[in-house]
């Protein structure tokens, strides 16, 4: 039937159109200069984007029942959380290739339409098998506590995302040098992957990988196609700001990552729960995303504000900065990106901190 398991031929037809021209507004029109933003229009752009998707969460309501509307707002919220890590990941491929600038709107923009098939095409598979066979519940939140406890595990380490650069780079043959927007070419009469086909090979890696993680996630929330597709992508929908500001963010937001964390744990608990009590209001769904999450900001904020008021500490473990200024000292960072502390040097910026894979130190 056309309707996909859930909702009706008209609602996943105005769904799919306002998708497609948000999309088209998001990769085309509104991408700024050469496909760069400042900081300041990022995070306009930012706010234009989450606005617009709680309007949709407003329509649902009107449209169809506070259940559905309350399902997608905890949904949104999830999915937008992580989309906040796959965002990070990017930006790591990119720098760890040296990927221009100029390049990598392009193949920002490869990695979320390739996104958003993936995610939809996880979701009608996953949510099928669980109509299907409701007892898959339980493997599905097995896997969901693995995911956070593995997040939480690698909660300030970025190990992980070197060894994808790592995996690619030992198993693909790549050409040096800049090639400019060609994904492959053929030096000696053999084929090599430029830097970007190579990027573009991770990317790909890099979105399995989250399809697989958030899909699951949501589905303990829902089994709604509708609502759990809209979620998904209106999320993907405001991932190139969000590539501007993530640098910055996720050295900020020190503990989102022990609160995603969390928040896994808690929906695979809700997922196995839900087989032997039935099925979870939405509003416990919404206050425990919420509470997780917002926990994490306070805690992180509050970690910031403890930091800039600390007297800068003359020993490499006191955490704060070497040079005066706000955010993290830079003894934690490699000795490349550090500033001499003999000489007013510059800090090193947020993006060439997520280049190095830095985490903040956590403060004892």
């Amino acid at each position: 039937m056309p309707d996909f398991l859930t909702g009706t031929t008209g609602a996943w037809i105005g769904l799919s159109a306002a998708i497609f021209i948000l999309l088209v507004l998001d990769l085309a029109v509104l991408r700024g200069r050469g496909g760069q933003m400042t900081t300041r229009q990022a995070a306009i752009t930012s706010v234009v984007w989450v606005a617009i998707s709680l309007v949709f969460g407003v329509v649902l309501a009107v449209l169809g029942t506070t259940e559905q509307a309350g399902n997608y707002l905890a949904g949104y919220v999830v999915e937008k959380s992580l989309s906040l890590d796959n965002v990070f990941v990017f930006l790591v491929v990119f720098n760890a290739f040296a990927i221009p600038e100029i390049q990598r709107a392009r193949l920002l923009t490869f990695g979320i339409v390739a996104a958003l098939f993936l995610r939809l095409a996880f979701i009608l598979a996953g949510a099928a098998a669980l109509q299907e066979a409701s007892w898959l519940s339980i493997p599905f939140a097995l896997f969901l506590a693995w995911t956070g406890w593995k997040l939480w595990k690698d909660r300030h380490d970025s190990g992980g995302e070197e060894k994808l650069v790592e995996n690619v780079r030992g198993k693909l043959r790549v050409a040096d040098g800049d090639h400019g927007q060609h994904f492959t070419i053929k030096l000696d009469g053999k084929r090599y992957f430029t830097a970007a086909g190579a990027v573009l090979v991770a990317i790909a890696i890099v979105d399995i990988i989250f399809a697989v993680d958030s899909v699951p996630a949501i589905l303990a929330i829902t089994t709604d196609t509708f609502v759990v597709f809209a979620a998904n992508a209106f999320a993907l929908l405001g991932l190139r700001p969000l590539f501007f500001l993530v640098a910055d963010l996720v050295e900020r937001l020190y503990y989102l990552k022990a609160a995603l964390a969390l928040l896994l744990i808690f929906i695979a608990v809700k997922m196995g729960l839900s087989e032997f009590i039935g099925k979870v209001p939405a509003q416990y769904s919404l206050l425990g995303v919420f509470l997780i999450l917002g926990g994490g900001v306070v805690l992180s904020l509050l970690r910031n504000r403890n930091e800039r008021n600390d007297p800068p500490s003359g020993g490499s473990g006191g955490g704060g900065s070497t040079d005066g200024g706000d955010g993290p000292g830079t003894d934690a960072l490699p000795p490349h990106l550090r500033s001499d502390r003999d000489h007013k040097g510059p800090r090193p910026s947020a993006e060439e901190r997520a280049a190095a894979g830095y985490r903040a130190p956590s403060p004892n």
